[in-house]
């Protein structure tokens, strides 16, 4: 029995999973939410817990790591982490192989999903694909002639900061209007707080009634927060959104639009067969894909053929891509 080890490090959660060389089925798997104030040794204390409690006692032949932020894949350290503090130049790689013995690989989340999609998932028999993650952050990963291409310093894939709107909002990376700032989940929930914020000091202001501020949209987001807008999600505003809610309905509907403005271009430049979309903003329901679709078409050069299809791995896109990064 050859086993491999798949770790995944996300922004709000850390997975851990193991399988057998050559098999589509896990053999154990443990997830873990991050705490809210985690750091880097947080998180790896967490993951070590996963990990042992995995192995139980035994040994894997090769682990395969998938780090949300930026990575040098060479040498497997990561440079930083834009959602959890401390992971400035940290050598994962070393760290892990140190403590257990065995040849570790170390990749961007978006490169390491985009492998798994392709060796397991919606990508399979394409030798071109671009695979965008849209949840906490937005990025994406490219697979060119079959094999990963990362660019000369790691950076290729950035799509979560193309600029789409450049007078709109200030987003992490200091820049305006990027696609992360506008559709990834945790922007999309601030974009709707700020609107309803927005709704609710204009109506004080002018001592306007409750059911005036309704009209305005957002009663459905409101209802679905108990009116305690600081637990607004990117997801509860797409259930909103799917619900009816006009003003969540617009948020998604801009969110789609920068995606869809981003992927156009995409198609333009690279000319990949298939643009594969993972993530939990993906999951917005049938008019998020059809304003995304629409954007995108019109965006790129009638003459550049392209498809944009859901990844068929969901969640575990990173892991079956830690996987597959243990054999190239």
């Amino acid at each position: 029995m050859t086993l491999i080890l798949a770790l995944d490090f996300g922004g709000t959660k850390l997975a851990a999973a193991i399988v057998n060389v050559g098999s589509r089925e896990w053999l154990g798997y443990e997830r873990r939410l991050s705490p809210a104030k985690a750091d880097a040794s947080t998180d790896l204390e967490i993951m070590r817990s996963l990990i042992y409690s995995l192995l139980q006692g035994t040994k894997p032949a090769a682990i395969g790591v998938s780090f949300g932020g930026p990575v040098d894949a060479t040498t497997g350290t990561v440079r930083l982490s834009h959602h959890v503090a401390g992971w400035e130049n940290i050598p994962l790689k070393h760290l892990l192989e140190d403590e257990f013995g065995v040849s570790v690989g170390v990749d961007n989340d978006a490169n390491v999903a985009a492998l798994g999609e392709h060796r397991f998932g919606a990508g399979q028999g394409y030798d071109s694909l671009f695979y965008i993650t849209v949840s906490t952050g937005v990025g994406g990963g490219w697979i060119l002639n079959g094999k990963p291409w990362r660019g000369a310093g790691g950076m290729a894939g950035e799509i979560g900061h193309i600029v789409v709107d450049p007078a709109g909002p200030v987003c992490l990376c200091g820049k305006r209007g990027c696609v992360e700032r506008l559709a990834s989940g945790p922007y999309m929930a601030q974009n709707a707080r700020e609107i309803l914020e927005n709704v609710d000091a204009l109506a004080a202001s002018r001592r306007v009634p409750p059911r005036h501020k309704e009209r305005q949209g957002g009663e459905i987001l409101r209802g679905l927060v108990g009116d305690d807008l600081t637990l607004l999600t990117g997801q509860l505003v797409s259930e909103a959104a799917a619900a009816g809610d006009d003003l969540a309905k617009e948020v998604l509907h801009k969110a789609a639009w920068a995606l869809g403005v981003g992927i156009g271009n995409l198609a333009n430049l690279m000319n990949p067969q298939r643009f594969v979309l993972g993530g939990g903003v993906t999951k917005a329901g049938e008019d998020f894909w059809q304003v995304l679709q629409q954007v995108a078409r019109e965006t790129a050069l009638p003459e550049v053929d392209f498809e944009i299809v859901p990844a068929v791995l969901g969640d575990d896109a990173p892991l079956w891509g830690a996987v597959a990064l243990t054999s190239i």
